[in-house]
Parts: C-alpha cells; sequence; structure tokens
C-alpha cells in the first residue's frame, strides 16, 4: 500500500500542515511519500507519485473559509488526470485553522468532497483541526523543553558526577504530559483517521481542537505571532514600509 501526503501550506517550511503531514505518517503503514505544494512546478511531480499510490492524505490551513488559492489550480488539473486515467485513489483530508473550534473547517471539506465527486475517485472524508497555530507553539515547547532537561543532566553531572538524575528526568516527562494534553483530542482522532488509511475504509468527518479555554487560547496566539513578526523583521514591519505601485494600473 502506498500513500502519499501532499503538505499544501505555502510555507517553505515549520508549518502546521507539514507537521500533521509527518505526525500522521508515524501512525500509517505502508510506503509513504510526502510531496509539497507551492507552485505549478509542483504538479507534475505529485501526479506522477500518484500513479501507484492507493491514497491521497491532503493536508492544508484554512484561507478565507475556503482551500489555499494556490491549491485550486491544481485540484483542477489533478481532476483531469483522474478522470483520464480512470483513477480509483482514495482521499483523506486534514485542514487547519487559526480559529479555535476545528468545524470552521467545514467549507474547505465540502470543496474537497465535491472535487472527489467531479474527480470520480473516493472521497473519504477529513479531520477538521481548531487552533492549528498551537501545533507549532506545542513542538517548539517541547524542542526547548527536552534541551531545557539535557542542559540539566549535564551541568548536573559535571557537578555531582550523575549524569542522570532522576528528578530531572521525571519533570522533563511531566512538563512533556502537560504539553501533549493539549493535543491529545487531536492525536487521537489522527491516530483514528490513519488506522481508516491502513484499513482503506472511510473516515469521515470530524472535528477537534486544541484542548485549551478560548480566552488563554488567544493570549497564546498573541505572543506567538509577536514573537513571530519580531524575528520576521519587527512589530511594525510593512505598516510604514513605502508601497511600489502596481504596473499597469493608471489612476482615474
Amino acid at each position: 500500500m502506498k500513500t502519499v501526503f501532499i503538505d499544501c501550506s505555502p510555507k517553505r517550511k515549520f508549518s502546521a500542515s507539514g507537521f500533521i503531514a509527518a505526525m500522521t505518517g508515524c501512525f500509517v503503514f505502508g510506503s509513504k511519500r510526502k510531496m509539497k505544494l507551492r507552485t505549478k512546478a509542483d504538479h507534475e511531480g505529485i501526479l506522477k507519485e500518484l500513479e501507484d499510490a492507493d491514497a491521497v492524505v491532503f493536508t492544508m490551513p484554512l484561507y478565507v473559509d475556503g482551500v489555499p488559492s494556490h491549491v485550486l489550480p491544481f485540484l483542477k488539473e489533478m481532476e483531469e488526470w483522474c478522470r483520464n486515467k480512470g483513477s480509483h485513489i482514495k482521499v483523506y483530508v486534514i485542514a487547519n485553522n487559526g480559529f479555535i473550534e476545528g468545524r470552521q473547517n467545514e467549507p474547505l471539506m465540502q470543496v474537497m468532497e465535491n472535487f472527489c465527486l467531479r474527480s470520480g475517485i473516493s472521497w473519504c472524508g477529513g479531520l477538521g483541526i481548531g487552533g492549528g497555530v498551537m501545533m507549532n507553539v506545542m513542538r517548539i515547547v517541547i524542542v526547548v523543553q527536552f534541551v531545557l532537561a539535557v542542559l540539566s543532566l549535564v551541568m548536573n553531572g559535571i557537578d555531582t558526577g550523575n549524569f542522570l538524575d532522576v528528578q530531572i528526568l521525571l519533570s522533563f516527562l511531566k512538563s512533556l504530559a502537560e504539553v501533549l494534553f493539549f493535543g491529545c483530542g487531536i492525536i487521537t482522532f489522527d491516530i483514528w483517521l490513519a488506522s481508516c488509511i491502513n484499513g482503506k475504509k472511510e473516515y469521515g468527518k470530524h472535528y477537534t481542537r486544541i484542548m485549551v479555554p478560548s480566552f488563554l487560547f488567544i493570549i497564546f496566539a498573541d505572543i506567538f505571532f509577536t514573537i513571530i513578526s519580531i524575528i520576521k523583521g519587527g512589530i511594525f514591519r510593512g505598516w510604514f514600509s513605502k508601497k511600489k505601485p502596481v504596473q499597469g494600473l493608471t489612476e482615474n
């Protein structure tokens, strides 16, 4: 069995969609291929991988209550390709959004279901995840906790000669469990989806979210985007930048 994961995030790296695709792939058996869809140049390579695939898993963010615009040309090309090939591939979708409720992904699911109907391929359902930005926060926190635990073990080992202090290890495992708790709903539904892929079964449509109260989620999201903004060039990047006129447009 061959499963092709298509990461549809426009981001080059560190996207929630890419992370979810990698996480889902850990529970899927058989041959697996992960492809990146960002530009038209990616279309040919993806379609070639689909020739002998049994299932395809689209992972994508929700943009303006729908499919990201750069994905639509590929779906149009894939629709024609499926009809010409007489493909019987099974399609699963994992969508994530910046809202807290996973059900916000329902319009995107409807688009993908209609795409499958027009293409003559099997729509097997999808998973809608609310609070997708927190997926990136979670993996960053886990990495930071791991690095701090390793440094603590090293420093403690240099000081006492014991490089495997039980208290430090237990503290790390406790922190890890706390972080994973917030994603327990996503992990559970994701494993369920993977089991359906393995069994070539329909999954239906299910929605889940990060297990964080809404008012806390807003605070965490604001902090995350502020940090990202600073890293990318400053909080006010682009606000006061000089705008270049668009060629071809004239004033009336």
